[in-house]
């Protein structure tokens, strides 16, 4: 089989814990840039890591990367690039472009250049003039950063968060990819209690039921490069038959997931039968006061409201206190919260011994993590990433 240069793509902040799941996964030498994870693989790799990366945006073939100061440059270097190693000749290849700190600056001449550098090259090598484009999708991505241009081909097709559960979403939903990752950087296990006590969608419940099942995040959904005419169906389905024998029996801890508003908690428990896990989760309409347990050792991940709009303020305020009155509660129980509102601490009323900066959607937010006592098992399958940049900043 050939080997490809991958990419999985990452919300900036996340990267460590998609290249932990590549690690998991048997993947070695790993690159890991802002937003990106470099590795090498071949067929079986790209279905594979399209089927089991959680915290991933996207899977990404790189085609070639050059110094392109301009257009000449960029067009030139396009053609010298093995694009019919890839793209066939009746294949679609839109080509979608972005530019940071880079002399070649508009966009849609970019586009415009490698679309026509790439009809070019496949000239060469399929000997014809015109390219009906009515097969398979390969679409194309020229990444410009400081001058450098990076030509990518994307295997995923739709965002890996789509995971297809999700049908509808409540208000400001948490995205299935970040979900995952602020699991995966918590300290929970699935012998430990979960709770989101503000599940509103109840996409950290549902994503932290598969986490516990072992159950493969693409396994519900197809993938762009299952349709590639050399790409094998066989083997396709060979990953799939895989991922659904790793699946674990059910959640010894029911997972719980609590809101005020009754119509998002039927959201939810329609999302969690849709994931197959709704025999692992138990929703309840509940405000944040009623919240209390007597399990030791449990864990809270949650997404509460920022308060982004006016005379929301004052509300979030009290809901930061009664959220840190129950915490206070549960000494032995570790406290993930994720909010981009930067007063969180003073009125959950206790500095985060960590915390990271993470994108929710485009909006800057800090992961506050107490992480509590560790109980005595910890060590037999946490999730957690206990790593030097997991650190305050």
């Amino acid at each position: 089989m050939p080997r490809f240069e991958l990419i999985a793509t990452t919300t900036f902040g996340l990267e460590t814990v998609v290249s932990r799941e590549l690690e998991k996964l048997g993947y070695t030498e790993l690159r890991v840039l802002d937003g990106k994870v470099h590795f090498s693989g071949d067929d079986r790799d790209i279905a594979r890591c399209n089927m089991w990366l959680r915290s991933a945006d996207r899977l990404l073939i790189k085609v070639g990367e050059f110094q392109a100061p301009d257009f000449g440059a960029l067009f030139d270097k396009t053609v010298d690039l093995p694009w019919s190693d890839y793209i066939p000749v009746d294949a679609k290849f839109p080509v979608a472009g972005r530019s940071v700190q880079s002399r070649l600056h508009a966009v849609p001449a970019v586009q415009g250049a490698v679309k026509k550098a790439i009809v070019e090259s496949l000239k060469k090598k399929y000997n014809r003039f015109r390219f009906e484009e009515t097969g398979a999708e390969f679409p194309v991505e020229v990444s410009l950063l400081r001058d450098v241009a990076t030509l990518t081909i994307d295997t995923s097709g739709e965002g890996l968060h789509k995971r297809g559960y999700r049908e509808y979403a409540g208000p400001a939903p948490l995205r299935e990819t970040m979900a995952a990752g602020l699991i995966q950087l918590s300290y929970w296990n699935r012998d430990r209690q979960f709770v989101d006590p503000f599940c509103g969608s109840g996409t950290l419940a549902v994503e932290a039921a598969m986490i516990g099942r072992n159950i493969a995040p693409g396994s519900g959904r197809s993938f762009l490069a299952e349709d590639w005419p050399w790409m094998d169906r066989r083997m396709w389905k060979e990953v799939r038959s895989e991922a659904k024998d790793l699946r674990l029996p059910r959640m010894p801890e029911p997972i719980l997931g609590y809101d005020h508003d009754p119509a998002a908690m039927r959201l939810c428990e329609r999302s969690a039968s849709e994931a197959g896990v709704s025999g692992d989760i138990q929703f309840r309409v509940q405000e944040i006061s009623e919240f209390k347990s007597n399990r030791e050792y449990g864990v809270i991940v949650c997404n509460p409201p920022y308060g982004e709009r006016m005379g929301d303020q004052q509300e979030v305020e009290a809901v930061y206190r009664e959220l840190g009155r129950i915490c206070d509660l549960l000494p032995t129980w570790g406290v993930y919260v994720i909010t981009s509102n930067q007063w969180f601490e003073k009125h959950f009323g206790r500095r985060a011994p960590r915390r990271r900066k993470l994108y929710n959607g485009r909006l800057e937010c800090q992961y506050y993590q107490y992480l509590g006592p560790a109980p005595p098992r910890l060590a037999d399958g946490a999730t957690g990433v206990d790593v030097e940049e997991n650190k305050p900043e």
